[in-house]
């Protein structure tokens, strides 16, 4: 995701001080229960990529700045507060209940790449929780209105991220179990997969605009899902030895036959504006007009690039892993 950051001055940072007491004077009561013991093992001090924050009671109200923190509180059965909005406004469909549940009166403080400080103090947060790729010049402002955590990335430290939020907010446990039941329905997809289906290879293709093809990594979001089902993945979209950090691979047309495997998932960027939109279909036609698309052997399947792409969280991968079962026509193993 683009990203770009805010410079606020110091005399800034303070006055958000002053406004988070008045904003927290005056602020609703969080709308979950408390238990009497829920303050159990707080105070406690959470080390980080900014380093060491202390946390004197457990967080009731949330402010997430990064989509997939926004779905790991949620995940975790925490009242959010705050959020930003990437690609759309207010919290994406694959959340389901949970936006009414925990997050109903939860607001957006801007894009993703432009949160507004004064509307973050305003919300009275008790824990502050982004990443610095997304707003490292943000992180001392932050801190001045409430204990703040930050990741160094989100992307592929996406399982790490879900366990850093369990620290905080006192519920370690509930993060290893979600993500362990995640791990294991993946699993069962995947072996459901190979057996009917004599172990496909799975490639991800997307268009974005750009005069390029994106195929999509094992170490990227939807690849990382792959990998934990034991789908088998094309050698152009394997981890990059030289660079570990890369999430995909830039082809040209001439170079479609990298993008070859048994089931082909093809995913489209769809931006709201007609522009970018038009500019988004001329170059993917640069590629499923060229003579190399019709010669490819692979099953093609049209996906939800708001589902394979945009989120980070375990959400996002068990609705990926219901398209795996719905492309492969296996078992789902989900528990409603």
């Amino acid at each position: 995701m683009p990203h770009r950051t805010l410079r606020r001055s110091s005399a800034l940072a303070l006055a958000l001080v002053g406004l988070a007491v008045l904003a927290g004077c005056g602020s609703p009561a969080p709308t979950t229960e408390q238990d009497p013991a829920s303050d159990a093992g707080f105070p406690r001090s959470v080390e980080h990529f900014r380093g060491s924050t202390d946390i004197p009671a457990r967080p009731a109200r949330i402010a997430a700045l990064d989509s997939s923190y926004a779905d790991a509180v949620l995940l975790l059965d925490a009242q959010l507060v705050a959020h930003t909005d990437y690609r759309g406004e207010g919290l994406p469909e694959y959340l389901g209940d949970d936006r009414e549940r925990v997050a109903a009166d939860a607001t957006s403080i801007g894009e993703l790449s432009d949160p507004s400080l004064e509307q973050l103090a305003a919300v009275a947060p008790d824990l502050i929780i982004s990443a610095e790729v997304r707003h490292g010049e943000l992180y001392e402002q932050m801190s001045s209105i409430a204990p703040t955590v930050f990741s160094q990335s989100t992307g592929p430290t996406w399982k790490d991220n879900i366990r850093l939020l369990g620290e905080a907010i006192g519920k370690e446990d509930l993060a290893d179990a979600e993500l362990t039941a995640y791990e294991e329905r993946a699993r069962k997809v995947g072996e459901a997969i190979n057996a009917k289906h004599d172990n496909p290879v799975v490639s991800i293709i997307r268009f974005a605009g750009e005069p390029t093809a994106r195929l999509y990594r094992t170490s990227s979001f939807s690849g990382i899902v792959l990998e934990d089902a034991g789908i088998a993945r094309p050698d152009s979209q394997l981890a990059d030895p030289s660079d570990p950090s890369s999430i995909m691979n830039s082809i040209s047309p001439e170079n479609l036959n990298l993008a070859e495997g048994d089931v082909i998932i093809v995913s489209t960027y769809e931006p709201d504006d007609d522009a970018d939109a038009r500019t988004v279909r001329e170059s993917a036609e640069a590629f499923t007009g060229n003579p190399l698309w019709q010669t490819m052997e692979g099953r093609r399947v049209s996906v939800r690039d708001e589902i394979w792409m945009m989120p980070v969280s375990v959400q996002g991968a068990h609705a990926i892993l219901d398209d795996l079962a719905e492309i492969f026509d296996v078992d789902p193993y989900r528990e409603d």
